[in-house]
């Protein structure tokens, strides 16, 4: 067990060192101790070196969510700089570039060890937010998999008969995966609620990011951005938005909000829900 330091900062930890854990990090991090955690090495130390050069008190520690040890390692680290207030998981892969298996082990299980790992160290006023995706309120989930997703043991997760039959098919992956932060973060929220602490998840839809350039390059017949002219959103948005939705979430403005997810997609679910004429 490492030994708490005690100079009087909060602690905010963001996993994902990509455009929207960048964009978090420093809307967070000012005037506290950033722990910034990636698989990536160079990924990582880059973020590092860009925030450290921007006035950030930053530590980079090279996690894989996807082991359980990886990201126990991590939560003793940042409890260890000081009282970790915020935290924000980012860390994923997409359905464009991941097989299914990837995308099971970090979008599904990854997330299920940094709830499990987080709440171990979560004082009075720690807040989690799991990015999600606006994927995750399309899956096709009955009850019964939903509520082994919120609730089975961690170790458990890919070994779900309903998990293995996804096969490869990286977008069914993808979707469950997405779905299962939403039920996973409910569930969680009681657990989370007797610490003090509150839990939710952050749907964005599609955002200007790598990832999403990555998932538009593979949609030659330009359906994402079609479908985004349709809802009126008439375009993508911005890693700053979701940072400014994770400081919300993360702030004494939402006290009152747990167990919940929020959607951030400039009206796209809507329109699939309420206005896209059938196939």
């Amino acid at each position: 067990m490492q030994e708490r330091k005690d100079d009087g900062r909060d602690v905010v930890v963001v996993t994902g060192a990509g455009g929207i854990g960048s964009a978090i990090a420093r809307r967070l991090g000012s005037g506290r101790t950033l722990v910034l955690a990636d698989a990536s090495r160079e990924q990582l130390d880059s973020g590092v070196e860009e925030l450290s050069a921007s006035g950030f008190a930053v530590r980079g520690v090279r996690t894989d969510v996807s082991d359980r040890e990886s990201v126990e390692r991590l939560a003793e680290v940042a409890s260890a700089e000081g009282r970790v207030t915020a935290v924000v998981h980012t860390a994923g892969v997409g359905a464009a570039t991941a097989s299914a298996r990837k995308v099971l082990e970090v979008n599904l299980l990854g997330t299920a060890h940094v709830i499990d790992a987080f709440e171990r160290v979560a004082t009075r006023g720690t807040a989690l937010v799991v990015i999600s995706s606006m994927a995750g309120h399309y899956a096709p989930l009955d009850r019964e998999h939903e509520a082994a997703l919120a609730t089975k043991p961690t170790d458990e997760l890919l070994g779900l008969d309903f998990v293995t039959a996804v096969g490869d098919d990286s977008m069914a992956a993808y979707m469950m995966s997405k779905r299962a932060n939403h039920v996973r973060v409910q569930a969680a929220a009681l657990a989370w609620s007797l610490r003090g602490a509150r839990i939710n998840t952050v749907s964005p839809g599609v955002i200007s990011t790598a990832m999403s350039k990555a998932e538009a390059d593979s949609d030659p017949d330009g359906h994402m951005m079609k479908m985004l002219d349709a809802c009126g959103a008439g375009r993508t948005g911005t890693p700053d938005e979701i940072a400014e939705v994770a400081a919300f979430l993360t702030g004494p403005h939402s006290l009152y909000i747990t167990g919940t997810d929020l959607l951030v997609d400039g009206g796209q679910a809507a329109w699939v829900r309420w206005h896209r004429l059938p196939a």
